[in-house]
């Protein structure tokens, strides 16, 4: 299966980019670093030392420690954060488990739930497209929720009545297109289709 280790050298340094682009939220001090992936904490000052030096990475010193935090305004940010989420977590489990799952035409996560933060009122997490085996989705989804502690917003739709809302310009379909997402299966420019929106 293709993941991070594809791009990237160090085992180390594929732990620690999972481990920030996650939880993009976090700041993280060398120790807590060490601890949470289990690595010796020589290789992670090494890795810290390079991905502040390319500028994936900032520091701040609070107190007596150093936190490491994640630059948002990295060239390769918002790639970087695409690759975790579709090759950990909720992404990795449905491209493995996709035949059981179903036909999948297309599965989406938003850019909030990519980041680790809850939906706004009225917004989804992850948007699925196709025909559905419901039984593996749900117990999928549950399992994801009892390891983020939180709710999971799922909308399923087969792919002739997401294409018919497109073409109505359904307001919570339209919400769902123009919003920041990731792909986790299927081609952003089908998703969003100009023509069936009466773009063209």
């Amino acid at each position: 299966m293709t993941s991070l280790k594809d791009f990237m050298i160090s085992r180390v340094r594929v732990k620690m980019i999972k481990l920030f682009f996650i939880n993009s939220e976090e700041m993280y001090y060398v120790r807590q670093i060490t601890r949470e992936i289990n690595e010796e904490i020589n290789a992670v000052r090494r890795e810290l030392d390079k991905m502040l030096g390319y500028g994936l990475l900032k520091s701040e010193q609070r107190g007596n420690r150093l936190y490491y935090f994640l630059n948002k305004r990295y060239l390769y940010f918002q790639e970087i954060h695409q690759m975790v989420a579709k090759s950990s977590g909720l992404g990795k489990k449905i491209r493995k488990l996709r035949r059981k799952l179903g036909t999948l035409e297309f599965v989406m996560f938003s850019g909030r739930f990519v980041r680790g933060l809850a939906p706004r009122q009225n917004e989804i997490d992850v948007l699925i497209i196709g025909d559905v085996v419901l039984p593996e989705l749900e117990a999928l989804i549950k399992e994801e929720e009892a390891r983020l502690e939180r709710e999971i917003r799922v909308a399923v739709f087969e792919k002739k009545e997401f294409d018919f809302r497109k073409t109505r310009r359904d307001p919570f379909t339209m919400d769902i297109l123009y919003a920041n997402r990731v792909m986790v299966i299927g081609n952003e420019d089908d998703f969003v289709d100009r023509q069936i929106l009466g773009l063209a």
